[in-house]
């Protein structure tokens, strides 16, 4: 099937351009980790860190090139997932869309909700109780269904606000800290091995995930040609200067101390920076940063499930349309109500560990289908974004992509790979069922001889 040119009609209404999808990057992608990575990777390379950082952002600029070329061309729902059915057709996209809002989005949308509200108990003690506990995620899940099934524009704007708030303690502490570090805190005394830079790059990789999230939205993207790639450019852009200026603070102002503080880096520097009150605004940039990002989610997440839907890969009924809002308000509550499930039991944490292995896997399919939709239909069209050398970047994209998957653990590769081997067996237990249902009924729509 080609690749229409035209922007495609849900139903829904594209209303997200591109500062709205470039913030919408930067919130999905800064959550709770960048407050801890800086220790992390000091641990791993000391005052080199730096380096890791420019070996994981070349990598992430590989990927998401081949996000822009894909996103200017497939302009319906489901982002990632969209594009590789796309690409490779129902099967592979089923398995996509599993591995997309369920073995990612869902799981690590529990997770970062736990966190949350483990970081609020200890300034609200009452919230380890198991019923305030409950009726707090309950509650918390609901406003921000409700908020995204009263309107894609709600949405955008409480993630927008959400971003902006998460930034500002971390604006302000780059700002202020760069007046204050230890030019000589920054000196590399001995390079790192090859190896070294190559886990440490790792190991950030995790840190930028989370942007193919916010192209789920796909469908509600004005002028998707032009906003996909511009919307990806600033927000990685963006990213990649606060992270590297929030390490060369962090490394600056703690300097061999901040290898030693893999817990709360960040809160450590705000103390040193500020005082006593500025490790307060960053454990509350904590929170915020969770939230947002779970607003993020809530927001993307059910596209998928609707896009999906669409295509006939999950019940028809979560493709359904608000006739007032036009947002797909199926999608959004059952999505929320996987997420309060796992969340309340506390059970999802083996499946947390699987995210990052899911998530790596969609971005070797969203690298793979810039080859195949070029073979398949030819080059983009006027009007869409084309990645430059031919097939080079995408092939450069798998294989470091192919390669960071044999670094995952094997507890996490079996977790993925089980998780996949389920979503195949639905798949084949569906086919029968229709199989079944379509010889059942072709007998009585014969008309009789």
């Amino acid at each position: 099937m080609a690749v229409s040119s035209e922007v495609q009609d849900e139903g829904l209404v594209r209303v997200i351009g591109t500062g709205a999808l470039g913030l919408s990057v930067v919130n999905m992608v800064v959550g709770a980790g960048i407050f801890v990575y800086p220790g992390l990777i000091a641990a791993e390379l000391g005052s080199a860190a730096i380096l890791a950082y420019l070996v994981c952002s070349m990598t992430v600029a590989l990927v998401f090139l081949c996000f822009a070329e894909v996103g200017s061309r497939v302009s319906r729902s489901g982002g990632a997932y969209a594009y590789i059915e796309e690409a490779f057709g129902p099967f592979a996209g089923f398995i996509a869309s599993i591995l997309f809002w369920f073995g990612y989005s869902a799981m690590a949308d529990a997770a970062i909700t736990v966190v949350m509200v483990e970081s609020l108990s200890t300034v609200f003690p009452i919230l380890d109780e198991p019923v305030p506990r409950a009726l707090f995620i309950i509650t918390l899940l609901a406003f921000l269904a409700s908020v995204n099934v009263r309107g894609v524009k709600a949405g955008v704007r409480l993630y927008i606000f959400n971003t902006l708030a998460k930034l500002v303690p971390l604006l302000l502490l780059l700002c202020v800290g760069l007046f204050v570090i230890n030019v000589d805190n920054l000196t590399i005394p001995e390079w790192p091995s090859v190896t070294s830079i190559g886990a440490g790059a790792i190991l950030l990789f995790y840190a930028f995930s989370g942007a193919e999230c916010a192209l789920s939205v796909s469908g509600e993207i004005k002028n998707p040609a032009k906003t996909v790639p511009l919307g990806l450019l600033f927000g990685m852009t963006a990213l990649l200067l606060l992270y590297i200026g929030l390490q060369t603070v962090a490394q600056g102002v703690l300097g061999a101390e901040l290898a030693q503080n893999t817990e709360a880096p960040l809160v450590a520097v705000a103390t040193e920076v500020f005082g006593e009150w500025g490790g307060k605004m960053l454990l509350a940039g904590v929170v915020i940063s969770i939230y947002g990002a779970l607003s993020g989610d809530m927001l993307g997440g059910p596209r998928v499930i609707f896009a999906s839907s669409l295509d006939n890969n999950l019940p028809a009924f979560l493709s359904r349309v608000h006739p007032k809002y036009k947002t797909p308000h199926v999608s959004i509550i059952f999505f929320a109500v996987i997420v309060c499930a796992f969340a309340l039991t506390g059970t999802f944490k083996y499946l947390a560990v699987f995210a990052t292995g899911s998530l790596l896997l969609i971005d070797l399919g969203v690298s793979l289908a810039v080859i195949r939709l070029r073979q398949r239909d030819g080059l983009p069209k006027a009007g869409q974004f084309r990645l430059p050398f031919g097939p080079l970047i995408p092939l450069l994209s798998c294989t470091i992509v192919g390669w960071m998957l044999m670094q995952v653990p094997s507890d996490e590769a079996l977790s993925v790979t089980a998780l996949i081997v389920a979503a195949i067996a639905v798949y084949a237990i569906r086919a029968v069922f229709r199989r079944s249902s379509a010889a059942i009924k072709s007998p009585a729509e014969s008309p009789e001889s």
